[in-house]
């Protein structure tokens, strides 16, 4: 197997032998023997271990493991101890997906702390079909049967190729030690009910199931690179127009498909909804009908449906004093100087007399009712009203910011200053307020 891994690394993962590399091992059979290989190969490794504290003595046991396997190999090793149980309470998680959020985010934090440029995980052959038949138990498009990939980001699975039989077989003539989990024998995991009632089945069935599955998955994978090519026709041809929550798309267009709802499962099937036909309903809904799944939401906003992420952090209002001369906001900077004249005029700029103002001055969202100025105009406008003729959509709306002096509006910030604080011929001092 070491050849073999050898010729798959200088095959697929040549960049990985002068880079700096984080093994994520728990000390079972599967990390354990990745760890070797790459020790074997002179690869730059080090080693990670999570102890998430769910199984007492055991989980301590596998920690000394992985600390006197490193030791005995001579390898930089981390190690790092969580209260699983409490996170999972605490976030509303499953002890499962609140061990793997743990896990990746630890791992990501030693990256960017300690320079590591990839981490390595154990995944192999038999946990791509594990992993497959469960998104196909629960219902999946696509992508759920496209397998784990090989690269993902940071994230490297050098052993995919190899079974589960021939990690064994490796370790065994080897004589390789390495700890067993208790908790992978229980069958009220999902993962390990497939593993160990139904896919030896599947194998006695087909002894090759394993090469079989990889022709499928290949095939499947083909046909997700020819949508993906498809998806990216569509954002060039402007159907799809990326914004900064999210992206738009063109209503008219997507109804010229033969197939509309499939093209906005495609669109949208990463980002958490579940009731199609109320997606499907948006394209002839009234604007300002929603959509929502967890963590985002699709908005009919007249020839578009909109998607928006609704975890956004909420923008709380900003006091800002006379000495401010920069202030942070969740869409950019605003910066306060005093200038003898007005040079440039952008939309991100503006040009105020600083002796009518009074401070502290305001930063707020704007609100139903709020009235201003239009610069240029002689009378005053309902912001509603003035949103409505620019034809600002129901996002962009949402997260207009208004620049205040009392209750007076200063600046719609971005699109309109107040006429009532416009430098005229006698002004004496000059603010440019600029949004960068």
């Amino acid at each position: 197997m070491l050849n073999q891994f050898q010729s798959h690394i200088n095959a697929k993962f040549p960049f990985l032998k002068d880079k700096k590399l984080l093994i994520a091992i728990s000390g079972g059979m599967d990390s354990v023997v990745l760890t070797y290989l790459c020790h074997e190969l002179r690869l730059n490794i080090a080693l990670a271990h999570c102890n998430f504290n769910l199984r007492g003595e055991e989980s301590d046991g596998d920690e000394d493991f992985v600390l006197q396997m490193a030791e005995d190999l001579e390898l930089e090793v981390f190690v790092e101890s969580f209260d699983t149980e409490q996170y999972a309470e605490d976030n509303k998680k499953s002890i499962q997906m609140a061990a793997r959020k743990l896990r990746y985010d630890w791992f990501e934090e030693l990256v960017e702390q300690l320079g590591f440029d990839y981490i390595l995980t154990a995944h192999h052959a038999d946990d791509n079909l594990e992993t497959f038949l469960i998104n196909f138990t629960r219902g999946t498009g696509l992508e759920g049967l496209t397998g784990i990939p090989e690269i993902n980001g940071k994230f490297v699975r050098p052993l995919l190729p190899f079974s589960r039989e021939a990690i064994e077989m490796f370790a065994n003539e080897n004589d390789i030690e390495w700890r067993d989990d208790s908790s992978n024998a229980a069958t009220k995991y999902l993962r390990n009910k497939l593993r160990h009632d139904v896919i030896p089945i599947l194998k006695e069935l087909n002894p090759s199931l394993l090469q079989s599955f990889q022709n499928t998955i290949n095939n499947l994978q083909d046909s997700a690179d020819i949508l993906n090519d498809r998806v990216q026709d569509l954002i060039k041809a402007g159907i799809i127009k990326l914004t900064n929550t999210g992206f738009k798309l063109d209503i008219s267009e997507i109804k010229k498909f033969n197939n509309p709802k499939a093209y906005l499962y495609r669109f949208l099937n990463g980002y958490g909804f579940t009731e199609w036909n109320d997606v499907l309903n948006l394209l002839d809904a009234q604007s300002g009908k929603q959509v929502f799944s967890e963590q985002w939401r699709l908005i009919k906003d007249r020839d578009y449906l909109l998607l928006s992420d609704i975890n956004a952090e909420e923008f709380q209002q900003i006091t800002i004093s006379e000495t401010d001369k920069k202030v942070e906001t969740p869409n950019g900077t605003l910066f306060f100087n005093d200038v003898d004249s007005i040079s440039e005029t952008a939309k991100n700029i503006i040009y105020v007399d600083k002796s009518i103002l009074h401070f502290p001055l305001t930063l707020r969202i704007w609100e139903v009712g709020d009235v201003f100025y239009p610069l240029g105009m002689s009378g005053k406008k309902k912001l509603s009203k003035y949103f409505k003729d620019e034809k600002l959509s129901l996002l962009d709306k949402e997260k207009t910011w208004l620049l205040c002096s009392g209750d007076d509006i200063v600046w719609v910030i971005g699109k309109r200053a107040d006429e009532r604080f416009k430098v005229i011929e006698n002004t004496k001092q000059i603010v440019k307020i600029e949004l960068k």
